[in-house]
């Protein structure tokens, strides 16, 4: 704990009786919160707790209905998230606020009011430059975002909240994009800025990271705070229980399979990335039905163009692809779609959902023209709905209603609806990437279950996280890649994570017999 915090004073952010309400609900419900300069404070619980809500009407975002603001102790009105600004007040966003056909210098600045009409942009990059290595955050100014990874695009995100001088900094899960190595060099960087006197809210799932980086610990459970710990002082057990209302399992039984025949096979696969450079280099593969194979190795290193060639969002440049034995080298997604392969994309709301559609349409994306769905070239709404309410019911979605908007609800509850598209709509192969990625502890075990319930129906799954618990917990072998190259495979009952972290870092690793 931080000097600054030990001698506490005046509160950098007290909040008293927030309440704000939605269509259907109560997002916040009469939340308290006290955060210091120099505290790390760490705001815990379920997707759809508030948490979110409760950290965008201090962004500005959102007006509170009910409930008072005091900044260093003065009563303040946040209308916007320009006044925010203005009171150093700073949020880097789960869902990046970025433009994607603009350089990262031009993302920090956009909206600034100087400089006004002459761009000093060498100046603005130096600035940059500096900032990312203070903070360790290390980012090419002049790259364009649709270039960058989605750490670095996170990064970008930070340093936007820096660059305009924040010294109250809310960060919605930051960590969600980030490897264990990057994640443990941004608690790092944490700590430095509360050194320097900054008040950082850091929203998290993880429950690890809670006891890593910070000073106490905030939760709370539909709209509610239950608890405001003292870190140093508390468990993760305890933590998780107050999150959730129960015990939570951390660590799920894995039934053994005998895998099948091969579901999906990649033969000297070459591809490029989005800068034309190679990004796959000669990967082969297989997976078999009733097998999970996870894909390990630090972001940027060919995992999420491994995802798209496989479900034909990337073309290949050499190599090939088979599914159930039909060769899917460069068709289309629609084809690779016909021929039984569903994708859980990293991008929820950007990829896997259409954010302005109901629940229901968002349901039906892959079966819309199917019987009993349609009729000819016309939906049938009725049942549409019914097949809706089914899913809703069977996938435990939270949602007021299958009308709803799917954007309005939780990460948890996104991801519920694309697993039952995907799983409902799924003939045998199914690519997840980082598939419990931003969600809590509950909603984590929840995806991971019907992930292993899918293996032990003959699924065969090609899993890509970059969380190592994560691979070692459902795969039964994971293959490393770096710099697009396959630099082992090793069975998840025998990995050693020394050696799969000798790998990551690009040292090859000799399949053992069998696998």
């Amino acid at each position: 704990m931080t000097e600054a915090l030990s001698n506490k004073g005046t509160p950098a952010v007290r909040m008293v009786g927030i309440v704000k309400r939605f269509p259907g609900v109560v997002a916040n419900a009469g939340i308290d919160l006290e955060v210091y300069a120099g505290e790390i404070h760490a705001l815990l619980g379920e997707n759809g707790a508030g948490k979110s809500t409760l950290m965008n009407i201090l962004a500005g975002l959102y007006r509170p209905d009910e409930g008072e603001i005091y900044i260093h102790g003065h009563l303040v009105d946040i209308r916007s998230p320009r006044d925010a600004i203005e009171l150093g007040i700073g949020m880097v966003h789960q869902h990046f606020m970025l433009v994607e056909t603009l350089t990262v210098a031009e993302n920090v600045i956009l909206g600034l009011k100087e400089p006004r009409l002459v761009l000093d942009m060498d100046r603005v990059e130096q600035e940059i430059e500096e900032l990312s290595r203070r903070y360790g955050l290390q980012v090419d100014p002049t790259a364009y975002i649709w270039q960058l990874s989605v750490g670095e695009q996170q990064r970008v995100e930070i340093l936007k909240a820096l660059y305009r001088g924040a010294n109250i900094l809310i960060m919605d899960e930051p960590t969600a994009v980030l490897t264990p190595q990057e994640a443990h060099e941004l608690g790092r960087t944490l700590r430095r800025m509360a050194e320097e006197g900054k008040a950082i809210i850091f929203i998290t799932h993880k429950l690890d990271e809670v006891a890593e980086f910070s000073d106490r610990v905030t939760v709370l459970r539909q709209g509610r705070v239950v608890a405001t710990l003292p870190t140093e002082q508390t468990t993760r057990e305890e933590l998780a229980r107050l999150m959730v209302g129960r015990e939570v399992l951390f660590r799920l039984e894995k039934e053994p399979v005998e895998p099948g025949a091969v579901v999906l096979e990649l033969r000297d696969v070459h591809a490029l990335n989005d800068k034309g450079l190679p990004a796959l280099r000669g990967v082969s593969l297989q997976i078999r039905a009733g097998e999970i194979v996870g894909i390990a190795g630090v972001a940027g290193n060919g995992q999420r163009e491994l995802a798209e060639v496989v479900t034909g969002l990337r073309p290949v440049s050499s190599g090939r692809i088979l599914v159930h034995g039909r060769d899917v080298t460069n068709c289309s997604p629609r084809e690779v779609i016909q021929a039984g392969v569903s994708h859980i994309p990293g991008d929820r709301l950007g990829m896997g959902l259409v954010p302005n559609l109901p629940v229901s349409d968002n349901i039906i994306l892959k079966d819309y023209r199917k019987a009993p769905l349609a009729q000819g070239p016309f939906l049938r709404k009725q049942a549409v709905i019914r097949f809706a309410q089914e899913l809703i019911r069977r996938f435990r979605i939270d949602t007021p209603s299958p009308a709803t908007p799917v954007r309005l609800l939780s990460g948890g509850n996104l991801q519920r609806c694309i697993l039952a598209r995907e799983i409902t709509a799924g003939r045998g192969l199914l690519v997840a990437v980082h598939p419990t990625r931003g969600l809590d502890v509950g909603a984590t075990e929840a995806v991971r279950r019907m992930l292993l319930e899918q293996r032990a129906q003959g699924a065969a799954i090609l899993l890509i996280s970059e969380d190592l618990e994560e691979l070692l917990a459902l795969s039964d072998r994971i293959v490393v890649l770096y710099e697009g190259q396959v630099m082992g495979t090793v069975s998840a009952d025998e990995a050693n994570i020394e050696a799969i972290g000798l790998m990551m870092a690009g040292s090859r690793v000799p399949a053992p017999e069998g696998v």
